[in-house]
């Protein structure tokens, strides 16, 4: 299964976020940095398609639940990184994340999920519930990422090509990898393709 953990918005090809997810450097060489993450919540939902259009399909339905489709009507506006409640409640402002992270599982490259990160002031019992069925609410336990940042396009191709650098490297290095590689991704679709920070990510041991 894809997994993409959709953590920020963007505005005008300008990246809004003012938050990743917390994690301390263990270990950085010149191909790859260890990092131990905290705990994050997310809210996913799971599309189905072809490589290049389920991120289409997922931001659309993940993108209607910021706006206002949840039970406490909240609402993101994209002119700043904040949601804010509609005009008959208090407004609640929410700093966003980024980056937008992609698990493949090179079993099914036809089903993905994607993921908006929550901000850490959220719990799960305050987080705004989804009316939308298609959208679960979860928590991401604390763990170990080895990660490989490279620069370029999003293409399959270019990802291939790092994911293949990062796992050679770790084998060297003996550090056992957990599950499928990841593919993260800092910028907007709208920025300048040499400009772009992207990063192979993989959970180790």
């Amino acid at each position: 299964m894809l997994k993409i953990f959709m953590i920020s918005l963007i505005l005008q090809g300008t990246l809004m976020a003012i938050e990743e997810p917390k994690f301390t450097v263990i270990e950085k060489n010149d191909t790859f940095e260890i990092r131990k993450y905290s705990s994050y919540l997310v809210a996913e939902t799971e599309v189905s398609g072809e490589f290049d259009e389920m991120g289409k399909k997922a931001f659309k339905i993940l993108f209607k639940y910021i706006s206002g489709e949840n039970q406490e009507r909240s609402e993101i506006a994209m002119t700043s990184p904040v949601i804010q409640k509609d005009q008959e409640q208090p407004s609640q402002k929410i700093k966003m994340t980024a980056p937008v992270i992609q698990e493949i599982d090179n079993n099914n490259t036809q089903s993905s999920t994607f993921s908006f990160v929550m901000p850490e002031n959220f719990t799960l019992e305050t987080l705004p519930i989804p009316l939308d069925k298609r959208i679960n609410i979860k928590e991401i336990p604390e763990r170990t990422i080895a990660v490989r940042e490279y620069s370029g396009t999003w293409s399959q191709d270019r990802f291939n090509e790092n994911k293949i650098l990062l796992l050679e490297a770790l084998k060297k290095a003996k550090i056992q990898t957990i599950g499928e590689a990841s593919f993260a991704r800092y910028n907007s679709p709208f920025s300048l393709w040499f400009l772009r920070r992207n990063e192979v990510m993989i959970e180790i041991e």
